[in-house]
């Protein structure tokens, strides 16, 4: 099993496992490892809550463009408002 030191392991094999492309015995290995370590499932959760918005991407909304404005300024971004 996957220790929480290796937690390193799990992220070199998570894009497969989103995917569910990954080998049978290390996704049963990958999930037990995930019932035991809380930061890795937060990673898990938050990469999956990624590729789900990615992928619904085409249905987002635009956003008012002084929201835009204001965010860019806020995250320092201001050049890509050109």
């Amino acid at each position: 099993m996957m220790g929480h030191s290796n937690c390193h392991d799990l992220l070199t094999s998570l894009s497969d496992y989103i995917d569910g492309e990954l080998d049978s015995a290390l996704c049963m290995e990958l999930e037990q490892h995930l019932k035991e370590c809380k930061n890795c499932r937060i990673v898990v959760d938050t990469l999956k809550k990624t590729v789900e918005l990615y992928q619904h991407e085409d249905e987002s909304q635009t956003l008012p463009e002084d929201v835009r404005t204001r965010l860019f300024y806020r995250l320092n971004l201001r050049d890509f408002l050109k």
